[in-house]
């Protein structure tokens, strides 16, 4: 039976990452369909409409339940639903909108398993993070000193203008309220910004396991991707919050609140998402290796749909 004869509203054409607003964070709510629409019920049974079509992802805290058919659509409109722990740092497990090619895939596994271009890749990452050319004669394990090196200092530089007592980047999984404000801020708002990177990259039809500079992580890709937006977007943001509570500025909300807020203004005022995946065509493009074309013994599909959304989307 064709998708124009199921019974019900037709399912959602997914819409490119670039014209999607970036995320949502859902605690303490059921979610679920209806009248073909994404709705949260909260614990008071108030019921709140998501343009899940319109979104990148959806952060699902603690007390949170997901209907099947709400999953189903989240699935046929391309958006992420990432299961996560207390300010959305801890991850549990992730939805897979993307998945509808498996040629990027393929590409970005060679690209990762050759050293030469896999040196390429992490030097062209190194320019667009810092805005110049990497230094020459170096490996990954060297370039990966410098960068922390100078991620440490951008940290400290980003105190002293804020106000901000800064030690170092330190917090216990385990126990969120730990943690320092600083340190709570940065989480929360990169956070926010992987959730992102990870949608782009599914949405691409890559995977978020294979990385360059970081590796042995299922998010290894994601932090790589993360990390060339990070100085411009969230760690500012970061700081600039705990600049305010270490000033006695009164907030609108939890810190953690706060900071999303601000990192989901700072998104759209530096078109995060219509950059996100461009960049990542960038960065694999300076490996120097052609993606693989098809086996000339391969199975062509039996059934052919028009594409829609974003390379990676299955809709």
């Amino acid at each position: 039976m064709s998708a124009s004869a199921l019974p019900g509203l037709a399912p959602p054409k997914p819409i490119p990452i670039r014209d999607r607003a970036s995320l949502v964070f859902i605690e303490k709510g059921r979610l679920d369909v209806l009248d073909g629409a994404f709705v949260v019920v909260d614990e008071r049974g108030v019921r709140t409409q998501i343009p899940v079509g319109g979104l990148v992802c959806l952060m699902l805290e603690p007390g949170t339940r997901v209907s099947h058919a709400a999953v189903g659509l989240a699935a046929r409109a391309g958006t992420l639903l990432v299961w996560c722990g207390e300010a959305g740092v801890r991850l549990y497990a992730a939805g897979q909108p993307g998945g509808a090619r498996s040629d990027r895939l393929l590409w970005q596994a060679r690209l990762a398993l050759d050293e030469s271009a896999r040196l390429k890749v992490v030097r062209r990452m190194f320019s667009l993070r810092f805005e110049e050319e990497a230094p020459e004669r170096r490996s990954v394990d060297q370039l990966r000193g410098i960068e922390g090196a100078r991620v440490r200092r951008f940290y400290e530089i980003q105190a002293q203008q804020n106000g901000v007592e800064w030690r170092r980047r330190a917090y216990d999984r385990g126990d969120w309220d730990a943690a320092d404000i600083p340190n709570r801020c940065l989480s929360a708002a990169t956070a926010c910004l992987h959730g992102l990177a990870e949608a782009a990259i599914l949405a691409a039809g890559y995977a978020p396991a294979i990385g360059f500079l970081h590796s042995g992580r299922p998010l290894s890709f994601v932090y790589d991707v993360a990390d060339l937006f990070k100085f411009e977007t969230v760690v500012p943001v970061a700081f600039k919050v705990a600049g305010r509570v270490a000033k006695g500025q009164p907030l609108q909300g939890s810190v953690e609140g706060v900071v999303r807020r601000d990192c989901r203004d700072i998104f759209r005022r530096t078109k995060l998402l219509e950059r996100l995946i461009p960049s990542i065509e960038d960065v694999l493009s300076a490996g120097g290796l052609p993606p693989p074309g098809e086996p000339a013994d391969a199975q062509p599909p039996a059934f052919t749909e028009a594409p829609s959304g974003d390379g990676g989307h299955r809709g």
